[in-house]
């Protein structure tokens, strides 16, 4: 039990640290670029330009920061509730990290739209348009990518047999409590 209380705390710091991270980086695109201006990286492939986004991923939900607020809520309350559910074994130990960063990608996005009602975004890969974004949805973007490829090619069926045990209201022995 010890074990798991300095991982969850490990991971609880991991969690402050990355949430820390994307409010810096929006404070600096708040007080750089929204000031001076976009910045170039790479010619016509990377810029770095204020964004603010009152919606949600390629500005869906425009004007609805409330609800998109209410809605990830939920999302992290579900999420931490799996996250004290996985099973302990070592092999876990990557789903768990993937949670983390799903969780500080949608706090850190949560808190602009709780003290801005938008979000910060300011990066931008011009070379294929893509939409403008930040670090957070970095985080969740990344942590997404890397839970499909576990899920497809490094997790079992068995090994995520203890989501449906959770949700079904029954204990194994492996899992947490």
């Amino acid at each position: 039990m010890v074990i798991i209380m300095k991982e969850r705390i490990r991971h609880f710091i991991y969690l402050i640290i990355l949430i820390a991270l994307d409010q810096l980086t929006k404070f600096w695109a708040v007080t750089t670029l929204k000031e001076n201006g976009p910045i170039t990286i790479l010619s016509d492939i990377l810029k770095l330009q204020y964004h603010e986004n009152s919606g949600a991923a390629w500005g869906i939900f425009q004007g609805k920061a409330n609800i998109l607020s209410i809605v990830t809520i939920f999302i992290l309350a579900a999420l931490f509730f799996v996250y004290i559910h996985i099973p302990k074994e070592p092999r876990f130990k990557y789903l768990k990290l993937i949670f983390v960063f799903i969780g500080a990608g949608a706090i850190g996005n949560m808190i602009d739209r709780f003290v801005n009602q938008y979000v910060v975004d300011f990066i931008y890969f011009e070379l294929i348009n893509f939409p403008v974004f930040n670090v957070a949805d970095s985080y969740v973007t990344v942590a997404a990518i890397l839970l499909i490829i576990l899920a497809v090619f490094y997790y079992k069926d068995e090994d995520l047999a203890f989501i449906d045990q959770i949700f079904k209201g029954k204990k194994k022995d492996n899992i947490e409590g």
